[in-house]
């Protein structure tokens, strides 16, 4: 009990102490400062109330705190986000904090029966090995990889996403998030299949899953023998022909991070068409963080509006960060994002200090057609709020 004491009064004098600073500093990074003190404070103070195995995803309606287990899509972002914590602020405690959490997760590597083992391991692991170069995280890395790819049909030319024995061969826009699991693993491990099955599986969404606005599907059902699609819709937006915002913003950042990794210029032109939808559409409210489906009737209602979703603008800002290092002219992306950032570090979005259940972001929607997770912290929303952040300290040379 000392011991966490202490580790509170000494988290909160840094605190104090980098507040009374602010004034001297560039007046136009107040807010990243302000942002950087609260995620230190709310991470320190999240890493000593959860448990590793049982991390915080959520708050319910009832203010008590909904924990991911070890077979939750979701359980990698809180060791992924104590990872980006603490390259954020250079807090060794958080470092620790992340490893202990992310080692809790080792068994996710046996997981067959689904695509998130991209999201489970390599925002937890890949991270902790990225910063570490420490061979400890490799093997669960290695078997994660070798089960992701072996849910990849050359007929469909797609990886499965669910198992859910209602749909054929489903596939949904969330899966070109794990795309990048698959092309770091093909390098690491020596695996240039992982990366054949990646780029096919990117080209073969822009050809089903885009529409002509380049808005896309949530799902695709596919018939694995034929590989033929047999239903177009959604498991998550308003109607099956809505933009899901969530799902666009996957899409950006899929693509994105496809050109990164292959150079292929389809994938290039796809990220930036998907930007050009997002960021130039008519409901986009003004503080540009986007209600949970831009097709919802009441999207821009003042007196009556839809729930925000603070996850969907976090992956948006992170993704135009990297589409902007990617692009000869990149500002208008770095300008979106910029914006996008300060909204969610203002004080609408981001939580006080102590408050919020030591999560970052309030607001976020997770599945608002199932009345799951509205209007409501999410983990993710806080992992892609601090990869955004990270990113744009980065390309501004702020110094951490």
């Amino acid at each position: 009990m000392k011991k966490k004491l202490s580790l509170f009064l000494a988290i909160s004098a840094i605190t104090i102490n980098s507040f009374a600073n602010l004034k001297q500093e560039d007046p136009s990074l107040v807010w990243f400062k302000k942002a950087t003190q609260t995620i230190h404070f709310q991470l320190n103070k999240a890493a000593q109330t959860y448990q590793p195995g049982k991390n915080p995803r959520s708050v319910n309606p009832n203010g008590t705190v909904r924990l991911a287990g070890l077979t939750d899509w979701t359980t990698g972002f809180f060791p992924g986000s104590l990872w980006y914590g603490y390259e954020l602020t250079g807090d060794k405690i958080l470092a620790d904090e992340a490893k202990k959490f992310t080692l809790a997760l080792d068994s996710i590597r046996n997981i067959k029966n689904t695509h998130d083992v991209g999201f489970m391991l390599y925002c937890s692991y890949g991270n902790a090995y990225r910063i570490t170069h420490d061979k400890i995280y490799l093997p669960a890395l290695a078997d994660g990889a070798a089960n992701l790819y072996a849910r990849f049909s050359p007929t469909v030319g797609t990886i499965r996403s669910w198992d859910f024995t209602w749909l054929h061969y489903p596939v949904i826009i969330d899966n070109m998030m794990n795309l990048e699991y698959l092309y770091w693993s093909a390098n690491a491990f020596n695996k240039p299949e992982y990366t054949t099955a990646a780029n096919t599986h990117a080209l073969t969404t822009i050809k089903n899953h885009f529409r002509k606005d380049y808005s896309s599907y949530h799902l695709v059902d596919y018939d694995l023998k034929t590989g033929k699609v047999l239903r177009k819709g959604t498991h998550q937006g308003v109607t099956d022909e809505s933009a899901w915002a969530r799902g666009q913003a996957w899409g950006l950042y899929g693509y994105t991070m496809c050109y990164a990794n292959t150079k292929n210029p389809r994938f290039l032109q796809q990220a930036e068409n998907i930007a050009s939808f997002i960021m130039n559409h008519p409901r986009m409210p003004k503080d540009k963080i986007p209600v949970w489906d831009f097709d919802v009737h009441n999207a821009l209602d003042t007196d009556a509006l839809a729930p925000r979703d603070a996850s969907a603008a976090a992956v948006i800002a992170s993704a135009l960060l990297d589409l902007s290092t990617q692009v000869k002219d990149g500002k208008k992306y770095i300008d979106y994002a910029e914006d996008i950032l300060k909204s969610l570090s203002s004080d609408t979005y981001l939580a006080k200090p102590g408050e919020n259940s030591f999560f970052l972001l309030k607001h976020s929607v997770g599945a608002f057609l199932y009345n799951s997770e509205i209007d409501t912290p999410l983990d993710y929303a806080d992992y892609y709020y601090l990869e955004a952040l990270k990113r744009y300290a980065a390309l501004k040379k702020i110094e951490i």
